[in-house]
């Protein structure tokens, strides 16, 4: 067995690690028009990977041809769905854009002039100015550079390209980038480096998959209502809920604010109710959706794993918009979850506390019936014999 000769000194680790670390943020710099389609790509693969999963154990196929057959799936899907969705739901798009842009002309008409309230004038034109250029100040790094990219990526077949080709090998090789990345962890950590990744994946897999399998419910949820009781334009309203599923604690808000001002100003398709009614209407069915949603949608779906203060949520969506636009909204949540891990962990070892407290021997799986029949019946055979 070959013998080193010697070891680096402190002082060359700590060199050669700033110098891969600046290497590091150099190769970032330099290919940053690669970094959001790689990271949708990893997107992408990590909600696919279940299904390839599934393929490979069912059909008993190999991996390459497992990953295969999930491509095809996803392409049919792509191919199929918007045939079927997309026609009606760009009708009911530009009715509500339209409608929208009708409502806030008519708030703007009544914000747009001085009011005395005991004796004291306020000119609450001034105000929504000020207003709309905090708002604007804080929404123009979401839909600034990040979308112009997004748009880009989609009319652009090249991104798109390399969005489906790095997807399909990370799903492909899934087993052994694992396996590598727990080869290169010095063997002290790699114990840690197993529950670290544990944790952080079942956080991540709770947002992603769960997050898009409560959207689909959500969006199904208030499309079969809006239809119940006459919201106007219900397949959109029902979407656009779906969509904001990925926005906590704000997403829900965002939706009570257009619908209430749909029911207030075009008011039910078909009750004969007033329409301050029909809106009262929409916040009681809403605020009783978000206990439904609270104490049973989120925990059988998602988990309490991605579950944050809303105060967190919040500043970390402001935080990310600011920093990676859209794609920084979305993903606010579970990188401050993983952080929150991330954080415990150190702490835990700068202080010489235990850094995996909750973590206890699994318990034994409930016996299987069957078995125990079959033992009773042998019990019984040998009994008569």
């Amino acid at each position: 067995m070959h013998e080193l000769r010697f070891r680096w000194s402190p002082r060359t680790k700590l060199t050669i690690i700033l110098l891969l670390l600046g290497f590091g943020v150099f190769l970032l710099y330099r290919f940053r028009a690669a970094i959001t389609p790689f990271i949708l790509a990893i997107i992408l693969a990590y909600v696919l990977s279940p299904l390839a999963n599934w393929f490979q154990q069912r059909l008993n196929l190999r991996r390459g041809f497992a990953t295969l057959l999930t491509y095809l799936v996803l392409i049919i899907l792509l191919i199929s769905l918007p045939m079927v969705v997309i026609p009606p739901l760009t009708t009911q798009a530009a009715g509500l854009n339209l409608d929208l842009q009708l409502f806030l002309g008519k708030i703007e008409s009544l914000l747009g002039g001085q009011y005395t309230i005991a004796g004291q004038k306020i000119d609450l034109e001034a105000i929504t100015r000020r207003a709309t250029g905090s708002i604007q100040a804080v929404i123009e790094p979401i839909f600034g550079e990040t979308l112009l990219f997004a748009i880009e990526a989609i009319s652009s077949l090249v991104w798109v390209v390399f969005i489906l080709v790095i997807s399909f090998y990370l799903v492909k090789d899934s087993q052994a980038l694992r396996k590598w990345m727990e080869d290169v962890t010095p063997p002290a950590y790699r114990e840690d480096f197993i529950l670290l990744r544990s944790e952080i994946n079942l956080i991540w897999s709770a947002f992603f998959r769960g997050q898009l399998m409560l959207a689909l419910v959500v969006a199904t949820i208030f499309t079969i209502t809006g239809f119940i009781i006459g919201i106007p334009f219900a397949l959109a309203m029902g979407m656009l809920a779906g969509l904001l599923e990925f926005l906590p604690s704000i997403g829900h808000g965002i939706w009570l604010v257009i619908a209430s001002l749909l029911a207030l100003f075009a008011g039910s398709t078909w009750i004969p109710i007033p329409k301050w009614a029909f809106m009262l209407m929409i916040v009681g069915l809403h605020l009783f959706y978000q206990q439904f949603d609270l104490n049973y949608l989120i925990p059988r779906i998602i988990g309490r794993r991605v579950h944050l203060p809303p105060l967190v949520v919040i500043l970390g969506i402001v935080t990310g918009a600011l920093l990676a636009g859209v794609l920084g909204v979305v993903l606010a949540a579970p990188t401050i979850a993983s952080a929150r891990v991330l954080g415990r962990y150190i702490y835990a070892n700068l202080f010489d506390q235990d850094p995996f407290p909750a973590i206890t021997t699994p318990p034994l799986p409930p016996p299987n019936p069957r078995w125990w029949r079959k033992k009773a019946v042998s019990y019984k055979d040998s009994q008569k014999e």
